[in-house]
């Protein structure tokens, strides 16, 4: 595995990332709906996986990378910093530009009324998903498979609630399960894309990578934040929310822990 070209190692780890958006949609040919409380929870625990791969998986390989390319720690912070902010600002603007509607809070971006509501859903998936296939191919690519594999899981495992979110949400506003089940799993195709661009700037840019990592990072936070969060905190549930978060998180940090 090791053998292949970077850019192919990350746009691969990112597909199989994308396994776990297609077990979670294909939920919805089991069941129509689920409860509130089980879908913050579920959410939630996804966003832990997130914030701690964040951390575990791009900030700090960002970090000692930085500092055996520039000898310094300060210079190594400042570089990963720099990318994180660029991440997330990048994030923030496209979700200015581009219109789109979550599930729970509503519409964003500038309207436009020539979408279907339903194709407003795919771009906010597809704003969703970009970063997260675009860290599994940072990391695969700039540290290897085995550097990146407790990743890959920890993204697979939080793109089940995901899928299975986009599919019981399209099936509750009249889609039926077929079309729910195929645009949660187009939703998932996003991630690939994300890997194989961010492999690629990895492969192009190598003396970039600290900065490419933390970008990685930033634009994950920023979907933490700006969110997932925001939407399982809004209907009642938001204890049950917090400690499915720390859950989520412990669960990356013990991936990290046995494979990273």
């Amino acid at each position: 595995m090791e053998d292949l070209h970077p850019v192919l190692l990350g746009t691969l780890a990112s597909g199989l990332a994308t396994l776990g958006t297609a077990l979670g949609a294909s939920v919805v040919f089991f069941f129509r709906r689920i409860e509130t409380l089980l879908e913050d929870i579920l959410l939630s625990g996804a966003a832990g996986i997130m914030l701690a791969a964040t951390f575990f998986s791009l900030l700090q390989p960002g970090l000692d990378i930085g500092q055996a390319q520039f000898g310094s720690e300060a210079i190594a912070a400042l570089v990963v910093v720099g990318g994180l902010l660029a991440g997330a600002w990048l994030l923030w603007l496209i979700h200015q530009r581009a219109p789109h509607e979550h599930f729970i809070t509503g519409q964003e971006g500038p309207p436009n009324p020539r979408l279907g509501r339903i194709w407003l859903f795919v771009i906010a998936i597809t704003l969703h998903n970009f970063p997260e296939g675009m860290a599994v191919g940072v990391a695969v690519a700039g540290t290897g498979f085995a550097g990146g594999t407790a990743l890959t899981i920890g993204i697979g495992l939080q793109n089940i609630p995901e899928g299975l979110a986009v599919a019981i949400a399209l099936v509750a506003v009249g889609y039926n399960r077929m079309q729910a089940f195929l645009v949660g799993l187009a939703s998932g195709l996003a991630m690939p894309l994300g890997g194989l661009l961010g492999s690629a700037a990895v492969w192009i840019a190598a003396p970039l990578l600290p900065a490419i990592l933390g970008f990685a990072a930033g634009a994950m936070l920023f979907i933490i934040s700006d969110e997932i969060i925001p939407e399982t905190h809004s209907r009642g549930y938001q204890t049950a929310a917090t400690f499915a978060l720390l859950g989520g998180f412990a669960i990356m940090l013990l991936l990290e822990a046995t494979m990273g």
